[in-house]
């Protein structure tokens, strides 16, 4: 998905099953945020940096919403470890991460892999995506889509 896109009323299941939709964000602005896994030392820092910057991101009209191919139940125990205040999709299937193109080939160590890519799509308050941050800095993540970087 690109700038201008509409991005689909369906998003996928969070931590407690519930269905995430778009139209229930209408009038507000959505941070969609991907990462590539509960409890790991970079997705942990994004978190916590979105969790310490929430108010902020709330006061600026975001709201926040993380997804990952992580179940419902890791996703549960990551909120419940760092107190996270939003909610977390468990796009176990990949679906949602493919539609907006980060579920993608990456590289470690010169093995290739499909995982994700992290990425943070800002949303206007009428479902159309403003920014792509591309280049996500972890401990600073709240301050980027505040901050416009």
């Amino acid at each position: 998905m690109d700038i201008g896109d509409r991005i689909p009323d369906v998003l996928g299941s969070d931590q407690d099953g519930k269905e995430v939709r778009t139209s229930d964000y209408k009038g507000r602005k959505i941070a969609l945020y991907f990462y590539p896994k509960d409890n790991t030392s970079g997705c942990t820092a994004e978190a916590c940096s979105l969790r310490d910057g929430y108010s902020e991101l709330q006061h600026a009209g975001y709201e926040v919403i993380g997804v990952s191919k992580d179940s419902a139940k890791s996703h549960q125990g990551f909120i419940a470890k760092h107190a996270l205040p939003f909610r977390l999709i468990a796009d176990t299937d990949t679906k949602l991460q493919q539609i907006f193109g980060v579920w993608a080939e990456k590289s470690l160590y010169g093995r290739k892999y499909m995982g994700t890519l992290r990425q943070t799509f800002l949303i206007d308050e009428n479902g159309v995506i403003e920014r792509i941050l591309t280049k996500v800095d972890t401990s600073k993540s709240a301050s980027q889509i505040l901050g416009g970087n």
